[in-house]
């Protein structure tokens, strides 16, 4: 059986460690992760929240994922770059994923700028999953028009394209027009960095999105069978290797109540079975299985011993 990936999810953990002056544990647990054999870790962001965060009624236990419409706008959304480039100082191996960066509520060229200085000081670790996030506040908030999201999505992806390759670069399109642009100095990768493509569903956008440009596939949930074979048949069809492609799965918590932890072994169990179905990588959020922060190093360890066990 194939050796799973381990992705350790350092967002929404606030039930361990606040928002504000003790975010230094936060770059302590990418560093005990890295030290238990965990792959990579992730971040995910907002940049501000509106009342839309909680318009479904907040999540009954706080340990839970944050979902649209399911969380308090007070909650604490540190910038997801400026994160993994700390945590990028302090580890050497472990992969950095910025997960969920909401690309159209920034310039292109600004981003890419961010984006690429992050993968080059961490040698290549980086992979970026842009999307165009669900919140309608935010957006207002950033003066971004909501429906044009999908597009503009699309041009970043054009542009950065572009600015990977040989200065100067030009564009000019809907949204953002430039010329001779000279975009230096390039990410680590000549192609720059990692890109992975998720959400809800198997939408016509994302298919396309995974295909052109994409090197991961973290889905929201779980997939049907039908919509993993419409992306394998649009890979083949664009003559790219499905084996080629990360697909992140992850564990499932259940909350006996809306003050407990979850059951670590119980969230473990389906694996080996995703692990047959393709998928790769899973994801683990610690605070849904532990309340102690200086506990995050021993859990990690516990996670690999246990994951091992399932799947020699």
């Amino acid at each position: 059986m194939t050796t799973p990936r381990m992705q350790l999810v350092l967002s929404e953990n606030w039930t361990m460690t606040g928002g504000r002056a003790d975010l230094p544990t936060v770059i302590r647990w990418a560093r005990e992760a890295e030290d238990a054999g965990f792959d990579s870790v992730m971040i995910s962001e907002h940049i501000v929240l509106g009342p839309d965060a909680g318009a479904g009624g907040v999540m009954g236990n706080p340990r839970d994922y944050a979902l649209p419409g399911n969380q308090d706008p007070h909650t604490p959304w540190p910038n997801s770059l400026i994160l993994l480039s700390a945590i990028a100082a302090v580890t050497d191996r472990v992969g950095l994923a910025a997960s969920a960066v909401i690309a159209p509520l920034r310039h292109p060229l600004l981003l890419a700028r961010e984006l690429g200085t992050l993968d080059l000081l961490s040698e290549g670790r980086l992979t970026v999953l842009p999307n165009v996030s669900w919140s309608r506040d935010e957006y207002a908030a950033l003066g971004v028009p909501f429906s044009r999201r999908g597009r503009l999505l699309d041009e970043h992806l054009e542009i950065w394209a572009k600015v990977w390759g040989p200065s100067p670069v030009s564009h000019d399109s809907e949204h953002y027009s430039f010329q001779d642009v000279y975009f230096e100095p390039k990410a680590h990768r000549p192609d720059g960095p990692r890109l992975c493509f998720g959400g809800a569903g198997m939408h016509d956008a994302m298919v396309r999105r995974i295909v052109r440009y994409g090197h991961a596939f973290n889905p929201l949930g779980k997939v049907k069978p039908e919509d993993m074979q419409t992306l394998k048949t649009a890979m083949a069809a664009a003559g790219r290797d499905w084996a080629d492609l990360e697909i992140i799965g992850g564990t499932r918590a259940v909350f006996p109540d809306d003050t407990s932890c979850a059951d670590l072994a119980q969230a473990l169990e389906p694996i080996p079975e995703q692990l047959a179905q393709g998928f790769t990588t899973f994801c683990v959020k610690p605070s849904q299985f532990t309340d102690d922060p200086n506990g995050v190093g021993a859990f990690c360890r516990e996670v690999m011993r246990r994951v091992e066990s399932l799947t020699a």
